[in-house]
């Protein structure tokens, strides 16, 4: 069989590279939709050892750090994969966000702009033509490689791919999967061609490919028919019998296979606001034919959510991964607007994944030095020496640096405002300036608020900083694209009544970092609730995973945001209220509140 070649196909033995394949653990970050009652249950499993009940799965992480995690459970189990992987440079990397009016206007009016995505993910999917064609080549062929470990026996896979590689990708698929086991290669007609798009000189592309391979000769598939048109007739003038006529690999070629995408549609209320959005109704076709009700779906690009919002409706498990926060985001207020949707985890790989970077870095955890040194340069701070909390010193500031497998709490806040107020004017290395920098890849509940009232009664001006995905990215740090955010910060008013045993909550105020929002956009925002795309609430949080039991949520159909929310108890008791935001680009923010209701 013919084979396709490309730089670092082979290492230096002669052998396939094999790709890299870290399995880290899953930290849930979220549940949602799960009653009290079910998340007793849960807890009550996992502490008798037990398997769960079956979650569905949200993932936030990289396709190279995700699939290899999936192994370890889902080898050999997954029925249907379905894959729409970027192809083309920014047109697949920024996404229309949307200001919405203030939360309780009647203005309809939204203020959209384009908003690029921070650059660990432009990074990871530039990458991939980063070197020209042999790294987009190795970059799929080791996704492809992975997925076809994953696939079930009898299950199927269809690449969604344009006219830029799909040659490629086929001659992939035959190595990987088996020319053999190459079952379909159907052409998706986009639609009607109007406005610029007639201009063009030579033929007008018009049509996406679809890639469709099996694992085996058995596999499950479901003939699908488009019914007859009333006025349908036969050859011999005779009304037709039978289910309808079957679909060919030629689809919304003719007038009675209507599929035509909904980014040709002004109005269509699909729309998410990513530009390569596919239609509900293209992977109702895909996931009924390749999959039965119960079975398991995987998507590791799940953008707008198509995927996971549909194999939901039409009953099989699903798991649907993405880099992009918010991506997950919208995925997340997709399936919330579908009727009885089943519960569901929200995952990352968190501190595993920053655990594996720091030691193929630094080395073990003995080299702590060097990891902080390396954060301080990138903050373009100075280390220092002969303190325990305080670590580097920029502009007249000290510098406190948190671990890769821990958030930083207020002991750790309290800790370097202390040795700050020990060391103010002595020595080579003491700080000039009353100020303390504390960067952390993540924060404890409520650090910012205490940690600030810590710190204002010693006199010290403090600063909390987000160290930033990007730094795990070589490419980002060689190109000077990290930087440090500060935390975002969230108000929220409560109100109790023990006698009803109920509390509500109101929110007051939220500042959100501002980087990456045009001028303009500010200027046109009036109110801060325009900044929040999203906000839920864990009304008796356990120290755990935080459980979504109310959300309220923007729309493109309906913009409005509910500012307040209201429960009742059961019985009278002290209980600890979660509440977290999502702003309109994917990032969130926590309160903690202890309430006695």
């Amino acid at each position: 069989m013919p084979e396709l070649i490309w730089n670092g196909k082979y290492d230096d033995n002669g052998q396939i590279a094999a790709p890299p394949r870290t399995a880290l653990p899953f930290q849930t970050v979220e549940t949602v939709n799960q009653s009290a009652q079910e998340r007793q249950m849960a807890l009550a499993a996992a502490s008798a050892g037990a398997n769960p009940q079956w979650r569905n799965r949200l993932i936030w992480g990289d396709k190279k750090y995700v699939l290899p995690s999936l192994l370890n459970e889902f080898a050999g189990k997954i029925d249907l994969i379905y894959i729409d992987p970027p192809f083309a440079t920014g047109a697949d990397f920024s996404f229309r966000a949307q200001i919405h009016p203030p939360a309780d206007s009647e203005d309809a009016n939204n203020i959209p702009y384009e908003y690029i995505p921070n650059l660990i993910e432009k990074i990871a999917y530039r990458d991939t033509w980063d070197g020209g064609l042999d790294t987009y080549m190795r970059w799929m062929f080791e996704t492809l490689a992975m997925l076809r470990d994953l696939l079930a026996e009898t299950g199927s896979i269809y690449v969604h791919c344009d006219p830029t590689a799909s040659h490629y990708i086929k001659a992939q698929m035959d190595e990987v999967f088996g020319n053999d086991y190459f079952r379909n290669e159907i052409i998706w007609r986009i639609g009607w061609v109007s406005g610029y798009k007639t201009q063009k000189d030579g033929w007008i592309r018009n049509h996406d490919t679809i890639l469709y391979y099996t694992k085996s000769p058995e596999v499950t598939f479901n003939k699908e028919f488009i019914p007859y048109p009333s006025d349908y007739r036969r050859r011999d003038g005779k009304k037709p019998t039978g289910k309808g006529m079957p679909i060919e690999d030629t689809w919304n070629c003719n007038q009675i296979d209507v599929l035509d995408s909904i980014m040709i549609k002004s109005f269509s209320t699909e729309k998410r606001g990513f530009p390569t959005q596919k239609n509900e109704t293209l992977l109702e076709r895909i996931i009924n034919a390749s999959s039965n009700p119960g079975d398991l779906v995987l998507d590791c690009f799940v953008g707008s959510g198509t995927t996971a919002a549909v194999a939901e409706r039409l009953g099989r498990r699903w798991i649907a991964a993405d880099m992009g926060r918010f991506a997950i985001s919208t995925t997340r207020k997709r399936l919330l607007s579908l009727e009885n949707v089943k519960p569901f985890y929200v995952q990352n790989l968190g501190r595993y994944e920053r655990q594996a970077w720091q030691i193929g870095e630094f080395g073990d955890a003995a080299q702590q030095q060097a990891y902080r040194e390396f954060i301080l340069d990138l903050y373009k701070a100075l280390p220092v020496q002969g303190y325990r909390w305080l670590h580097g010193q920029r502009a007249g500031r000290m510098v406190h640096v948190g671990a890769v497998d821990a958030p930083v709490t207020l002991d750790d806040a309290q800790a370097a405002v202390d040795e700050f107020r020990s060391v103010m004017g002595s020595g080579a290395d003491a700080p000039t300036t009353a100020g303390v920098d504390i960067l952390g890849w993540d924060f404890g509940m409520e650090v910012d608020t205490e940690a600030q009232a810590v710190a204002d009664a010693a006199g010290i001006a403090l600063r909390l900083r987000r160290i930033p995905r990007e730094v795990m990215d070589q490419k980002a740090v060689d190109a000077g694209d990290v930087r440090f955010f500060e935390l975002a910060s969230l108000s929220v008013k409560q109100s109790v009544n023990r006698r009803q045993r109920s509390v509500e909550l109101t929110l007051d105020d939220f500042i959100m970092p501002l980087d990456g929002v045009p001028d303009d956009v500010r200027q046109k925002v009036t109110h801060w609730s325009q900044w929040i795309d999203y906000w839920a609430v864990d009304w008796d949080y356990q120290n755990d995973t935080f459980n979504n039991q109310w959300q309220s949520y923007r729309t493109r159909q309906d913009p409005k945001l509910q500012l307040s929310a209201s429960h009742s108890y059961e019985e009278r008791g002290e209980r600890t209220i979660v509440v977290k935001v999502i702003d309109i680009l994917g990032n969130d923010t926590t309160r903690r509140l202890e309430v006695k209701a």
